[in-house]
């Protein structure tokens, strides 16, 4: 996986096959799958490339269909759905192997002035202040899960602010929160699609970790089976993805094998800039 920033940059530039048909390189990586936020990243990329500049994406909504097989690339084909003066609307499938393993929808939208509300950012310690979540590997003694992160993962910065178990003062009518501050480790360069494709890619992190909050699980604990199903992101305001932001996640409900997660995003300034939705298998196996 990008070690870097530039690595990161780098895997989310996509090659031109054709017309609407792109092509996404792999990693080096020892996952068994293709991780998540990968396949949305490089999906929202082609998708973004088969519009004009002065249109930016507003929305995703997207299907993990097959695991993604890490050895060959994967191909996106995008269909234009919509070609209006304010809206452009572009559906995205992945393919590897002549099957679908991913769909994507995602609706770009023309700048323009509107009425202004938000939430209000909880009251949160500083980055500087949180846990590096490299480092809380470390000291469980989990060094398969220290070695793992560091090799897949340096190319986030990712500091543990605390979950409902644990440094988050108890709310009974939230069982299952955990706020993370997150940023892409290194500087990436001003063209706003590169921060959005790359805090994409960083989003599918964390999320199915907090619905398994309040049962005393992780996504790596023995039986459990956890996967990406859906994903979906809407994007309020500009901001950059190699800053800090707040990843303040919320689970309201698990059942059937499946958690729901929904976080919101703030900047440290304590600007909501996205809300980032995902229902995600948490398989227990006996």
């Amino acid at each position: 996986m990008p070690a870097n920033a530039q690595e990161l940059a780098d895997l989310l530039d996509l090659e031109t096959i054709d017309a609407n048909l792109f092509r996404g390189r792999q990693p080096d990586t020892l996952l068994q799958r293709v991780f998540g936020g990968q396949v949305a990243a490089q999906a929202l990329l082609a998708a973004t490339k088969t519009v004009g500049a002065e249109h930016a994406v507003h929305s995703l909504h997207s299907y993990f269909l097959l695991p993604g097989d890490t050895a060959v690339p994967i191909v996106y084909d995008v269909e234009r759905l919509r070609d209006g003066r304010t809206f452009t609307t572009r559906r995205v499938v992945a393919r590897q192997h002549g099957r679908p393993i991913f769909y994507m929808t995602a609706n770009f939208q023309s700048h323009e002035e509107g009425l202004e509300h938000q939430d209000v950012m909880p009251d949160v310690i500083a980055p500087e202040e949180a846990l590096d979540l490299g480092k809380i590997f470390a000291e469980r003694g989990a060094d398969a899960a220290t070695g793992k992160w560091e090799r897949e993962w340096a190319a986030l910065d990712v500091r543990y602010v605390g979950n409902s178990e644990r440094g988050l003062d108890p709310d009974p009518r939230h069982p299952a929160q955990a706020r993370l501050w997150i940023r892409v480790d290194g500087r990436l360069s001003d063209d706003r699609v590169q921060h959005v494709a790359a805090f994409t890619y960083a989003s599918d992190m964390t999320l199915i970790s907090a619905t398994l909050v309040p049962h005393g699980l992780h996504v790596s604990s023995p039986g459990m089976q956890a996967a990406s199903l859906d994903h979906s992101i809407w994007f309020h305001r500009p901001f950059r993805a190699d800053e800090w932001w707040l990843y303040d996640q919320v689970s309201p409900s698990a059942s059937g094998g499946r958690g729901l997660a929904l976080a919101r995003v703030f900047t440290a300034d304590g600007t909501l800039v996205a809300t980032v939705a995902q229902e995600g298998l948490i398989r227990l196996r006996t």
